[in-house]
């Protein structure tokens, strides 16, 4: 199945004895629309820490915030007042990407440096690697810049092999290889640049396809089950215990002459769908101006996570800034 929405915007003008009719008195003041606000001053990071390309955020079942940059020490983990809890990862990266926790409350990190994905404790100790370390590949044992990584309930594990390869690698819970599924195209069930993946508790796969403009979904068995097209170009993916999708990234864009479609991209949206992929609420960022780091504004948003609060955490990675950011919204709900 193949979803698509048009947006239209209807102006109506009515004229009465030539002139425009006076605005009416006393319009109801309520805010019937959710919306976000920032919190300028969220995280309290240390002075000592420096943050570049924040690609990814994760929050876990105690609303602890993690992030992913690529300065040292990578992996930080703060609480929603935004006190730093943790922080480590030092000499352990090359070149991050995303970061999610499992169910059982374990770190995982996506590397397309080193081609790896790795699993840990919340304190840093590694428990498992998959992929060969700095080596590129495309079969059982070998990543080519993988992407983000997903785990379920059960433990099974399925990874975005996505910028190098355009595929999803599936491994068991111990990490033994399952199958993988996926080649190069714009079929049902072919990929281009896999980009981000999650699970819902159903267990169907959300893979967001950047430069296919689209999200599709997939059984754990590799079947494409539908298309969500034409709505936005996905960067980041996150689905939220009650099968809330939140969907980052920008307006949906054509490949032109000057390459990647919606890179660099033009706005900055957020869409949260339900499972049937019909919108539920969408909300458009300002994006940022080039050295200009004024909060709420977003600089190639990247990496999203939202707490069991319905707050919104955001990390950007614009190639022309040389300084990054995560930046918490609170939900506002509405007053009617």
């Amino acid at each position: 199945m193949i979803r698509s929405i048009k947006l239209v915007t209807i102006a109506v003008a009515v004229i009465l004895s030539g002139s425009a009719p006076a605005l009416a008195a006393g319009y109801p003041k309520i805010n019937l629309a959710v919306g976000y606000e920032v919190v300028p001053d969220w995280p309290e990071r240390p002075e000592t820490l420096t943050w570049r390309y924040m690609t990814g955020v994760a929050v876990d079942q105690q609303d602890r915030v993690w992030t992913l940059n690529a300065f040292a020490p990578q992996v930080q983990c703060y609480d929603t007042e935004g006190k730093l809890l943790d922080a480590w990862g030092t000499g352990l990266f090359k070149n991050p990407h995303f970061i999610r926790i499992d169910p059982e409350g374990n770190v995982w990190t996506t590397d397309y440096g080193q081609h790896t994905v790795r699993k840990f404790t919340t304190d840093g100790k590694l428990l498992m690697t998959l992929g060969v370390p700095d080596e590129p590949g495309a079969d059982e044992h070998h990543f080519n810049r993988p992407t983000d990584v997903a785990v379920t309930p059960a433990g099974d594990i399925f990874v975005t092999d996505g910028y190098g390869n355009n595929r999803v690698v599936h491994f068991d819970k111990e990490g033994r290889f399952v199958k993988t599924w996926g080649e190069l195209g714009v079929e049902a069930g072919q990929l281009s640049q896999p980009h981000s993946i999650a699970v819902d508790s159903t267990g169907r796969l959300y893979v967001g396809e950047r430069n296919n403009c689209r999200i599709q979904i997939f059984d754990q068995d590799g079947n494409s089950l539908e298309q969500w097209r034409n709505l936005i170009n996905p960067w980041g993916i996150w689905i939220t215990p009650k099968d809330e999708i939140y969907v980052c990234g920008s307006a949906p864009a054509r490949w032109t002459e000057r390459g990647n479609l919606g890179n660099p991209p033009s706005d900055q949206l957020l869409i949260k769908f339900n499972t049937d992929g019909v919108p539920q609420e969408l909300w458009v960022f300002p994006l940022a101006k080039e050295g200009e780091l004024v909060p709420g504004h977003l600089d190639w948003v990247h990496g999203i996570a939202v707490d069991s609060k319905g707050d919104l955490y955001l990390g950007d990675v614009a190639d022309n800034s040389k300084t990054h950011r995560v930046q918490k919204f609170r939900r506002l709900e509405p007053e009617g």
